[in-house]
């Protein structure tokens, strides 16, 4: 019977070493962005992300497709999820959104890149902007 509790101990403990992901984290973000157009837009900015106690400088850059209309600056903070190292969190985002800013506004938003990291931003926005675009968010680590 003891050789079979030992058989069995070491068989599960062989598994969750073969099998175990490594276990994802989160840390802060902050990121500035200026977004204008007239009917096509951009936008671009800079940001930091703290993980595990340190900082690392982003830069932001994109497009917007749609209708865009104006001229806007976004003060953003937020986490981000399901990272395992800060390189995790460079890459292309996707989103689709309508809004409006006269003088000052409000941004809630959520994001995804292809390494599974997921932004959760909420911020405030200052300008005189409308728009309704798809955005492609590039961030990169400096």
């Amino acid at each position: 019977m003891r050789n079979w509790r030992r058989f069995w101990s070491a068989a599960t403990v062989a598994m969750g070493l073969g099998v175990a992901p490594a276990l994802a984290d989160s840390g802060a973000i902050r990121l500035t962005i200026v977004k204008g157009g007239w009917f096509l837009g951009a936008h671009g900015g800079s940001g930091v992300l703290v993980f595990h106690g340190r900082r690392y400088p982003l830069s932001v850059g994109g497009v917007d497709a749609g209708l865009v209309f104006g001229l806007s600056k976004t003060d953003f903070h937020g986490r981000v999820t399901h990272i395992r190292t800060p390189s995790d969190v460079a890459g292309v985002y996707g989103a689709g959104g309508a809004g409006a800013a006269l003088v000052v506004g409000a941004r809630v938003i959520a994001l995804t890149n292809e390494k599974g990291a997921v932004l959760e931003l909420q911020g405030r926005q200052i300008g005189l902007i409308a728009n309704l675009d798809l955005s492609g968010l590039v961030i990169s680590l400096r």
